[in-house]
């Protein structure tokens, strides 16, 4: 039996923008050992559902951050509040720092915009000039958080349970984060077209986990 891994909660979410995120996970021990003489898992892990690429332009609010000499990222999964912050996530192609107001601390360039451009699947690509936000956008209303619409995740369900499930849902679906809501377990991804989605209803049964495609397609 492997050691758990503590899953990845949100602590809050903006419409598609920044994600303050706490991550603590537990190193797997290695390949094939089993620790206290239990035998290793072999069940065998689904694959995860490929990330689909936009077919138009998407846009969201979020962080820009470059490290030194990495390339610049969107911070789609979670801020940490440190100085200067720190965070990752998919590489944005076409970044000007010179071009937007930011801030920079020991090696490391930052700020907060409004960002619009096309989505391959892995990376970010600029197609308008990014701007800072006139405001932070009020998080997007989703049905399935109104009560009358709960999910089948039991609200009695134990916490070594919800812990298990938690991880196994981010885990397969390579989420940025996780959390159990309204009787879902709700699991931000970069972009999601739908398909994601599927693949989870397909695998967990429907109504049990509400995929959030942080990366929104512009009508």
């Amino acid at each position: 039996m492997k050691p758990r891994r503590a899953p990845r909660r949100l602590l809050s979410t903006g419409l598609a923008g920044v994600l303050l995120l706490t991550a603590c996970a537990a190193q797997d021990g290695p390949a094939g050992s089993a620790p206290d003489g239990d035998q290793p898992d072999d069940t065998p892990t689904a694959a995860a559902p490929p990330a689909p690429a936009a077919s138009g332009q998407v846009t969201t609010v979020t962080t820009v951050l470059q490290e030194g000499d990495g390339p610049p990222e969107l911070c789609l999964g979670g801020v940490a509040e440190s100085y200067p912050p720190q965070c990752g996530g998919p590489e944005i192609a076409g970044w000007d720092w010179d071009a937007v107001e930011a801030e920079s601390a020991q090696d490391t360039t930052w700020g907060h915009y409004e960002v619009v451009g096309s989505w391959d699947g892995e990376t970010f690509r600029l197609t308008e000039a990014a701007a800072a936000p006139a405001e932070l956008p009020a998080p997007p209303e989703d049905p399935r958080l109104d009560p009358a619409n709960a999910g089948t995740v039991e609200p009695e369900i134990s916490e070594s349970e919800a812990f298990d499930l938690q991880n196994e849902v981010l885990d397969y679906l390579g989420g940025l984060g996780s959390r159990i809501e309204n009787g879902y377990v709700w699991v931000p991804v970069a972009y999601d077209d739908g398909s994601i989605q599927r693949y989870a209803d397909d695998r967990y049964g429907a109504d049990t986990v509400a995929v959030q495609s942080v990366l929104r397609d512009i009508e």
